[in-house]
This record gives structure tokens, C-alpha cells and sequence, in this order.
């Protein structure tokens, strides 16, 4: 018997979950039978994904439609976007062997489950920041989104002037608030046969490398979800209704927009933000939650996009408007 052997099943647990990468436990299962006993019930999990799991020949075409359909939406901007079309992902794809859910079907106690992707979902340009964290339940339920076309080191010298046009600067900072709610109500889509597996998660986070967007999903979220037998029932039957333009993603419901914009601002040690803006996306039925609070609890612990989300907090507001799309 080795030192291993005497330790107490709960301490080998916690030793599990501190580990939490998922391909590591996996490997772990081969070393012994009680390790392949024990590992199962880690409650911890971190799930690396390698690939995007979704049909990559369709990925280009799709962002390009995507960016056209926005164009669309914005001649008529706070009208109905319900006869956009968009090419959807094959499904079966989504539930290859290599999906999240088929991945962790052989943990049974999982609690806390990290998920993350390779890459982004957003293609933008040059120089331009986009972040955003999206809460949901069965459906979206917040989406904080911070962008800035540009960072000017301290010593350099701003570009002099405000945007040259104000509708094509609405244009650019409405296209990113639309990217951000597809790119969230896609990961979340992806998660629903997740939570419908793993009924005893208390917390699920979904994020990318590259940190541009995280999905979250808390106890009461899980718990509405989950109430749900399969959790997109409903939404199955509105896809197969309207020909399943959206069958890749869930369902954004009707929000209200609250959007602030600043041309350019000085931070600490003289560092320009050029083009800043600050979205807050509510549904329109829910709730009243404070700007602050949403937006400082999403980007509040980076020091760099804390300081612009305070200064944009003092800016002038804009209320939008979007139906379900």
C-alpha cells in the first residue's frame, strides 16, 4: 500500500477538484479502480474544448449573411428583425461524440462546470475591443457589452474631432451589440443539452481563449432551465414554425437597450479610449437592475475596463428597443 492508498476517499475528492481539468481526470480513471471509482464524482469540472463543435464549412458565409442581415435591421432599426434569414448549423454536428455533454456524461456529480472554447465568435476590425458577458435562465436574461475601436498609449496624440457621422457610428455600435446577443444566444444553445444532463449543476460558465465573451448561467438559471424537460422544447417548435432560420441558437427574447457612447476619453497614465461604448441589454418584461451594478459586475475586475465602464456610467444614455429575434 502506498501513501496514496491511505488517504481518505473525501481528501482524494478534493484533490480531484482541484485538478478539475477534465481530459486529466479522464486519464486519471486508468491509473487505479479506485481512482476510476472516485473520479466520477468530482464536482469541479474545467472542460477544454479543442474545435469548434458546429459545421465549419458553413462559418464564413454565415458571418457574411450575418453582416448583411445587420445592415438590414439598421435601415429599420427598432422594427421587426423576424424575416432575417441566417444559414444554420447542421445539428447532428452539434451532438457529435465530441460535445460537451457526450464529454462529461461520465462525471455524475458535477456542480461547477467551465467550459472553454478555442476561439471567438466575432470577426471585427483591426484595433477594435469588443467584450461582453451574457446571463441566462431558459432564456437571456442580462448582456453587458463594452467596445472601443482604439487604445492611444500615453505620449500620442488622439485623432482630433468628434465621428464624422453620427448614424454610421450608431450603425458600427448597434452591429456589435446584435453580434454579441447572436454570439451568446448560440453558446447558450450549446449548453442546453448540458444542463439537461447534468441535473445537479449549481453554476455553469461558458468563455473563449481569446476573452471576448462568457456565458453564465446561476443556480436560479439552472433551476428554470431546468424545469423544462428538455429546457427548448418550446423553441424547437417555434424553429420547425419558422424554418428554422435560427435552429443553431436560442431564441433572443424582445429587450430593451440601454447604450452609451463616448467619442474619446483620457484614463490613468494618459491612455486614450477612442470610440467607447457601453451596452446593457434587459428583456423588455423584466425587472428594473441598475446599469452599475450589471456592467461593474461584469467588467468591474479588470482594472483597464473597469475605468472605462465607471466614466461611461456618467455618460448620457440611449434607450433601443428590439423585438425577438
Amino acid at each position: 500500500m502506498d501513501g496514496f492508498d491511505r488517504l481518505p476517499d473525501s481528501l482524494v475528492l478534493q484533490i480531484f477538484d482541484s485538478v478539475s481539468d477534465v481530459k486529466t481526470l479522464i486519464r486519471c480513471r486508468a491509473v487505479s479502480k479506485r481512482f476510476n471509482s472516485l473520479v466520477p464524482q468530482t464536482d469541479s469540472l474545467l472542460l477544454t474544448v479543442d474545435r469548434v463543435i458546429s459545421s465549419d464549412s458553413d462559418s464564413d458565409s454565415a458571418n457574411d449573411d450575418v453582416s448583411h442581415l445587420l445592415v438590414t435591421f439598421l435601415k429599420s432599426i427598432l422594427k421587426s428583425i423576424h424575416d432575417l434569414v441566417s444559414p444554420r448549423p447542421d445539428p447532428t454536428r452539434a451532438r457529435s461524440q465530441n460535445s460537451p455533454a457526450q464529454i462529461l456524461r461520465s462525471f455524475h456529480n458535477v456542480r461547477n462546470l467551465s467550459i472553454e472554447l478555442p476561439s471567438g465568435d466575432l470577426r471585427l476590425e483591426k484595433g477594435t475591443v469588443l467584450k461582453w458577458r451574457a446571463d441566462f435562465g431558459k432564456t437571456l436574461r442580462s448582456c453587458v457589452i463594452l467596445g472601443f475601436r482604439s487604445v492611444v498609449a500615453g505620449g500620442e496624440t488622439p485623432v482630433a474631432g468628434d465621428e464624422a457621422d453620427f448614424a454610421g457610428g450608431l450603425k458600427v455600435r448597434v452591429v456589435w451589440t446584435i453580434s454579441a446577443l447572436i454570439a451568446a444566444s448560440a453558446r447558450h444553445y450549446l449548453l442546453k443539452e448540458v444542463v439537461r444532463e447534468q441535473r445537479g449543476l449549481e453554476t455553469l460558465v461558458l468563455r473563449d481563449r481569446e476573452g471576448e465573451g462568457v456565458v453564465v448561467m446561476e443556480k436560479e438559471g439552472l433551476r428554470e432551465c431546468g424545469r423544462e424537460d428538455t429546457c427548448d422544447a418550446e423553441e424547437e417548435e417555434e424553429e420547425v414554425e419558422e424554418e428554422g432560420w435560427d435552429r443553431g441558437r436560442s431564441r433572443v427574447p424582445s429587450v430593451r437597450m440601454r447604450m452609451r457612447h463616448v467619442p474619446r476619453m483620457e484614463l490613468k497614465g494618459g491612455v486614450w479610449v477612442e470610440g467607447a461604448t457601453l451596452v446593457v441589454v434587459r428583456p423588455s418584461l423584466s425587472g428594473d437592475v441598475e446599469d452599475g451594478d450589471l456592467a461593474m459586475g461584469a467588467f468591474g475586475g479588470d482594472v483597464l475596463y473597469g475605468e472605462v465602464v465607471e466614466a461611461l456610467l456618467k455618460a448620457k444614455s440611449y434607450l433601443l428597443e428590439m423585438n425577438s429575434f
